[in-house]
Formats: C-alpha cells, sequence, structure tokens
C-alpha cells in the first residue's frame, strides 16, 4: 500500500475511534437577557453611593437568582435603606413597578429612615416606587406581582414588637399577593440547626429548616437555594450587629415558588 494512502487509513481510524467533541453550549437568549438586564440595573448611575457594597452584597447573583426582569411588579418588604429597592427600580424599568412595605409596627422604630423613604419614593428617578404603609400581618399588594422579595427580616415577623405576626396566615397572604407562577425570595441570617426561633428577637437570626416549613405550608413550591452570602466562618451563636460578624454574617437565600396552576382552591 503507498505510504500516503496508509496515512490517511490511520488517521480515518484514529478520528472514528476518538469521542466527538461537543462544541461549547452557546448562551440561551432568555438566559443572556436576564444577565444584561441585571447588569444594566446593577450599573445604573443613580446607584452610584450603593456601589461599595455590591461585592459583599453579591448583588448580581442574588439578582439573577431572584429572576428579577424589566416589566416586572416587585413586593419588598421593610426596605430599610434602599439598597435593593434602587436595584429593582432600575431592572423593572418604567413598564415595572416597586411596591415598598412598611409595617407600622416597624416604621414607629424607624422614623428617620421612614422619611428618608418618602424623599425617594417623590424622586423622579424612582417614579416606579410606591411606598405602602400597613399593619405587619395585614400584608397587601394593590395588584399581583411577580416576586415578593425580603432581606434580613422574616424572622422580625416572629417578634413581639411585630405582633407577633401568625406567619400561617401572613405567608398565605404573600402567596396571594402573587401572580401563579411568581416568586417568593427570602434572605436571611442563619440560626444554629434545631434552634428554630429561639433566636429571632435576641441574635436576629433564624433556623432556615423553619422557613422552609412555614412557606411550603402556605402552598408554595421550594424552587432552589442560593450559597451566594454563605460565610461558614459565622459562628451562629452571636448577634449579627456584633462587630466580629456585621455585614458578613452567614445569610441563606431561599426561593419558592407560587405553582403556575393553583390545585389547592387558592
Amino acid at each position: 500500500m503507498h505510504p500516503r494512502s496508509v496515512s490517511l487509513s490511520l488517521a480515518l481510524a484514529l478520528a472514528l475511534a476518538l469521542p466527538a467533541v461537543a462544541a461549547p453550549p452557546k448562551p440561551h437568549p432568555a438566559g443572556a437577557a436576564l444577565a444584561g438586564a441585571v447588569q444594566r440595573g446593577v450599573d445604573d448611575p443613580a446607584r452610584a453611593a450603593d456601589k461599595a457594597d455590591d461585592a459583599r452584597r453579591k448583588v448580581v447573583q442574588v439578582m439573577t437568582f431572584a429572576e428579577v426582569k424589566p416589566g416586572q411588579k416587585v413586593l419588598e418588604l421593610v426596605p430599610g435603606s434602599g439598597y435593593w429597592t434602587r436595584v429593582f427600580s432600575a431592572i423593572v424599568g418604567p413598564q415595572g413597578h416597586v411596591y415598598t412595605v412598611w409595617p407600622d409596627e416597624m416604621a414607629k422604630y424607624s422614623a428617620k429612615s421612614l422619611a428618608t423613604w418618602r424623599q425617594l419614593v417623590a424622586t423622579p428617578h424612582y417614579a416606579n416606587v410606591s411606598l405602602l404603609q400597613q399593619p405587619a400581618a395585614q400584608l397587601s399588594a394593590p395588584v399581583p406581582v411577580d416576586l415578593v422579595f425580603t432581606s434580613q427580616n422574616y424572622h422580625d415577623y416572629h417578634d413581639p414588637f411585630m405582633g407577633p405576626v401568625d406567619m400561617a396566615r401572613f405567608d398565605r397572604r404573600v402567596y396571594d399577593a402573587l401572580k401563579p407562577g411568581g416568586l417568593f425570595v427570602v434572605i436571611d441570617h442563619v440560626a444554629p440547626a434545631g434552634s428554630g426561633l429561639a433566636d429571632t428577637n435576641t441574635l436576629h437570626r433564624i433556623d432556615p429548616a423553619v422557613v422552609k416549613r412555614e412557606v411550603e405550608a402556605a402552598g408554595f413550591v421550594f424552587d432552589g437555594a442560593s450559597g451566594a452570602l454563605r460565610n461558614p466562618a459565622d459562628p451562629h451563636d452571636i448577634k449579627v450587629f456584633d462587630k466580629a460578624i456585621r455585614g458578613h454574617t452567614d445569610q441563606f437565600i431561599y426561593r419558592f415558588r407560587k405553582p403556575a396552576r393553583q390545585e389547592d382552591g387558592r
């Protein structure tokens, strides 16, 4: 056999023996669009003062996990300084809306923050943000929303100063506020496993298992967890305001979904 023919035969045999190498997957168009919308929201110049906290608070990962999109309606519980609100506002844009809830019971302890919030919602740049003041136990939204979001304050609803709130009814109100298929995203400080509600009013922490059990009991389906804010160095037995851990607590992020087809009569 001619040497060239031998070489060609060997090359063909080798090619057939080797597994095919798949081309790298192309980004899903919907995923790419979501990532772009989140990044544009994060890059909003009005957030200049927040940028220093973005890496620590993992803003891109959290917004991506919450599946926030342009045009959506968001119900944010206890917005605090407005860090998350400003991102939501920029992502959902003029066709969307952000309803921020200040429970009456919490407002009396945060008069200064509430006054600042009233100024924010009166700012033209935040024309798509509204302030809702209502009793903690009477959560409601003016229209069905795509996302209910709470960061570091789900545990507060269990505490005496908030009522405490009947959480079974509260979580059903969250459920009812959402469109079918909508999301409830909860971020909070981790308490030791098995501690239940023992630390909500002292260390300001909550056992993630309690949150999962309570929210699922309202009809939600657990839809995933993100480890973006986990910190294994947190001992879990000190106050979240302790200078040794403040701003760097171990936090869980849970996502719950309201079924797109409701079979429980709600």
